[in-house]
């Protein structure tokens, strides 16, 4: 009795438990890797009673053949260019980040995606998507360097 008693209260709570929207907790992930160069030196920017902000873009390039791979494997070879804002708020990264990426430096920037809005200067409301880095990895020195 006693056994079936603590089985149809265990159930019971198991049950409750998994009803309850408010206790269930479930895992996400918003996790971004990008490959790419520098497209400005780094800013710092600080609003007040606020930390730090490193703030710098980065291009990223996708590139393909148009027409029939098969037929003719010389087709022409088409680009995109796709920019992003990377935004460092961590201390240590931050500081690194200002003094050491550079334009044209080739970097692999890890972290989340951010989706926020503000006001322009028109007063016009804009959205703007941020990659919040939490990692940076310099895979080479300025691309200007490089080639002199």
């Amino acid at each position: 009795m006693l056994r079936n008693g603590s089985a149809q209260f265990f159930r019971q709570l198991v049950r409750h438990q998994s009803t309850d929207a408010s206790l269930i907790l479930e895992r996400s992930i918003n996790r971004v890797q990008l490959l790419g160069r520098v497209g400005q030196d780094p800013v710092m920017r600080q609003v007040e009673g606020r930390n730090p902000v490193t703030i710098f873009s980065m291009a990223t390039n996708e590139m393909w053949r148009s027409g029939d791979v098969e037929t003719s494997p010389a087709g022409d070879v088409s680009q995109k260019t796709t920019w992003h804002r990377v935004s460092i708020f961590k201390p240590g990264l931050r500081d690194v980040a200002y003094q050491y990426v550079k334009k044209g430096s080739r970097v692999l920037v890890e972290g989340k995606l951010d989706y926020g809005e503000y006001v322009d200067k028109n007063n016009v409301r804009r959205q703007a998507t941020t990659i919040i880095a939490d990692n940076i990895v310099f895979l080479s020195d300025n691309i200007r360097e490089r080639d002199q």
